[in-house]
């Protein structure tokens, strides 16, 4: 059992990255009011553009380089398509899950048409993205050395620093105090003195600059290829937020454990002990699992109390 974990888990902090920093991002958004299921789409945007910007700079300057600017403009180009949502949402005061769905269809079907336009293919393929390397001396601890600090990514550890500085931001800076008030009664954080819009149309555009960045990370690190899709991550990293009750540290814990889910129906076949079992029980895995863990933990869920609600400046 222990050799089996030994495998799988630097393969499980790999899936659970782009999982984490996807819901960092759906964190940042529904905190300040803003419910954005568009987080599927914003990732596929991302991933598109990422690879897409790759794909012509591979070969013209550094490799690493190459692939750090191709996640800088997948979190661009997510904030630019975050800010149909939030216009929808916040300026219109249109329903919210209708914006985000609308974002989920149109990200599919516009990233391969341009794929297909501008590569004449609809996928698109990167010649390497980052590789993994173990940790000096860390990864010679027993047993934590070969879980944590053996096979790993450079842009883990970027994302693990972005959940701290997250964390700090959200619960000690005056920024995260005015941006949690938003999500839980605008109107008393208007009376204040805070501008309600200004700081959802912050918290949805940290949502898409951190999906974006999601959907690239899967290009760069395992997937190597964009085919128009995610495979669903998006609503995954929405249930690891809804299971981690819209917490940093308890989002960490949900994507950690849906990483490791999705882990082993990627990886089942290559590991003689999972063989056996019938692939399509472990395809479904991971889904199966997210909806006991959305059933179990509907109840005792606590959502900010003004996440959904569009806010009209002036009403008590």
């Amino acid at each position: 059992m222990w050799s089996i974990i030994e495998q799988i888990f630097p393969y499980a902090i790999v899936f659970t990255i782009p999982l984490l920093i996807t819901a960092l991002g759906g964190l940042f958004s529904e905190r300040s009011g803003v419910v954005n299921i568009g987080l599927d789409g914003l990732m596929i945007f991302g991933a598109f553009s990422g690879s897409l910007t790759i794909y012509y700079l591979q070969g013209t300057m550094n490799h690493t380089l190459v692939l750090w600017i191709g996640i800088l403009v997948a979190a661009l180009v997510g904030i630019l398509f975050s800010l149909l949502h939030a216009f929808a949402s916040i300026n219109l005061s249109a329903n919210q899950i209708i914006s985000g769905t609308a974002i989920n269809m149109i990200a599919g079907a516009l990233t391969v048409f341009l794929a297909r336009n501008i590569t004449g293919s609809g996928n698109i393929r990167i010649t390497n993205g980052f590789a993994p390397s173990d940790i000096p001396v860390l990864s010679s601890i027993p047993i934590i050395g070969d879980l944590f600090f053996t096979k790993t990514y450079p842009t883990t550890w970027f994302i693990l620093l972005i959940l701290l500085v997250s964390a700090f931001v959200l619960y000690k800076t005056k920024v995260g105090l005015r941006l949690r008030s938003c999500g839980e009664y605008p109107q008393a954080a208007e009376a204040a003195g805070v501008n309600v819009r200004r700081i959802r149309y912050l918290g949805v555009m940290l949502s898409g600059a951190f999906s974006g960045i999601g959907g690239a990370l899967i290009i760069v690190t395992y997937a190597g290829e964009f085919k128009g899709t995610v495979s669903g991550l998006g609503f995954l990293a929405l249930a690891s937020l809804i299971f981690g009750q819209w917490k940093p540290l308890g989002i960490l814990g949900a994507t950690l454990f849906f990483g490791f889910a999705t882990t082993v129906a990627n990886v089942s076949q290559v590991i003689p002990e999972l063989a056996a079992i019938p692939p399509i029980i472990l395809k479904i895995f991971p889904y199966v699992v997210t909806l006991i863990a959305l059933v179990l933990f509907s109840k005792s869920s606590q959502a900010p109390k003004a996440a959904g609600e569009p806010f009209d400046s002036g009403k008590r």
